[in-house]
């Protein structure tokens, strides 16, 4: 059996009120909580994929500004082992109120609301980025190589 992970990435974004923008979905016929995030696509840059999921997902455009972390994960619910690229950005513009199929909306929550919901949110890892960003993790971008084709 070949082991495959998922690439994923997922971005935080706080506003100027200490609010964090998240993404309200379906996932195996449950409602949760997320940060914008979604799987890299092939030949897809990382960034471009942070960007992309944000604004897919949410309607904003974002700017990523720090690398916070590389995350692995493996979801007791389907076995699968998740690597989460976690980015911190800018909230630049919001263009759009049509989201991403399987998004109900998205919110911008305080971080009380988002520790209140518990089991709703869609993994461990959502409250363990935004509290390893709050505690001050940041790296730079290029921390991030991606081999130029």
């Amino acid at each position: 059996m070949t082991w495959t992970p998922h690439a994923t990435v997922a971005v935080i974004v706080e506003d100027t009120e200490g609010r964090f923008l998240m993404v309200e979905e379906v996932s195996a016929g449950r409602i949760v909580f997320n940060q914008p995030a979604g799987h890299i696509e092939e030949d897809e840059p990382i960034l471009d994929a942070v960007r992309r999921e944000a604004l897919e997902e949410t309607g904003w455009d974002i700017e990523p500004r720090y690398f916070l972390g590389m995350y692995t994960y493996k979801a007791p619910a389907n076995g699968v082992t998740y690597h989460r690229f976690c980015y911190v950005a800018d909230a630049v513009n919001h263009r759009s109120d049509e989201l991403d199929d399987g998004i109900l909306a998205a919110h911008w929550l305080t971080l009380d609301d988002i520790r209140a919901l518990g089991d709703q949110l869609r993994s461990p890892l959502v409250l363990q980025c935004i509290e390893d960003y709050r505690n001050g993790r940041r790296y730079p971008l290029d921390v991030v190589v991606e081999a130029q084709t």
